[in-house]
């Protein structure tokens, strides 16, 4: 294939070209793939596909990636000149907006956000953290995750959504670090935290069934810190000695942290609670991330059974 008609070129198959165009712009098969949101086999069948079709290979491979072959640079002049010639406008994806309680985010959704961005990198994802009863008041959404009572999801969103779906109920427990208490010297007691550090997420201050915790810690004159950020009032658990009030499931996030059952006569408990904007609940990228969010705290059951 020495010269490409434009009228050859246009009649590829659009997909097949689309496969071509995006992996000439990333050099590398699995970025390419990543931004068409396929797999990496589909992708090269695509290409393998359009090779066969015009009879020649239109990249070359090289230790550091790949590059275009002489065919493969006419291929994609000539498919670039036709895109402007069309004025194709560019596929733009619909922006969908997600508030998750900054816990939640952190602990138990963050990860499996990270896959599906990994999977597809055309995506357009607003992802908010909740910090407060406020932020959830004010936040504007297409699916929201917060925590809230166990028998009501009150107070929610100000927004109109679909009846909300209770997604998990959490224990919350004081937690140390394992190597910083042995097992007989772990306290019984609330008079036994006396020698401990404690550390307070601001947030926890304004959560009713927190009430027991929140007290103790008003009460101290030393030995207290507290912190806005949740990331770092867990590192603080973990690096200094600290006891925290934490939820039950963390020794399943980390196996380093430890929880100190009984030093209350009932655990303090919240929900999680899910939502979909009334709005927005049909569009096929916000039932995508519903799933994802239900099939992870699925796939997390043990993590939140008493």
């Amino acid at each position: 294939m020495s010269v490409m008609e434009s009228t050859f070129v246009a009649a590829i198959d659009p997909v097949l070209a689309q496969s071509f165009r995006v992996s000439a712009r990333c050099g590398c098969f699995m970025q390419a793939a990543r931004s068409l949101n396929i797999k990496s086999t589909q992708l090269r069948k695509h290409l393998a596909q359009l090779e066969a079709h015009l009879q020649c290979s239109l990249f070359n491979h090289h230790d550091n990636g790949l590059a275009l072959s002489r065919e493969g640079l006419q291929l994609h002049a000539q498919l670039i000149a036709l895109a402007h010639e069309r004025d194709l406008p560019v596929l733009e994806q619909p922006l969908i907006r997600l508030a998750v309680a900054e816990s939640i985010l952190h602990d138990i959704l963050g990860r499996d956000l990270v896959a599906l961005l990994r999977r597809n990198a055309s995506v357009r994802l607003d992802i908010i953290t909740l910090d407060s009863e406020l932020s959830l008041q004010a936040v504007s959404a297409d699916v929201v995750v917060w925590l809230a009572g166990v028998d009501s999801p009150l107070p929610g969103p100000s927004f109109a959504v679909r009846d909300p779906q209770r997604l998990a109920r959490l224990d919350y427990l004081p937690h140390i670090a394992k190597r910083y208490s042995r097992v007989a010297s772990r306290p019984d007691s609330l008079d036994d935290l006396a020698d401990f550090l404690l550390v307070q997420w601001q947030h926890d201050r304004q959560v009713d069934s927190f009430r027991p915790w929140n007290t103790l810690v008003e009460q101290r004159l030393a030995g207290v810190v507290q912190l806005h950020s949740y990331e770092l009032m867990l590192e603080m658990i973990r690096c200094s000695a600290c006891i925290g009030l934490l939820p039950g499931y963390m020794s399943h996030f980390d196996r380093g942290l430890i929880a100190l059952p009984g030093l209350f006569d009932q655990p303090p408990q919240r929900q999680v609670w899910m939502a979909v904007n009334a709005q927005s609940q049909e569009e096929a990228q916000v039932q995508m991330i519903v799933e994802l969010i239900r099939n992870t705290f699925e796939e997390r059951r043990e993590w939140f059974e008493n």
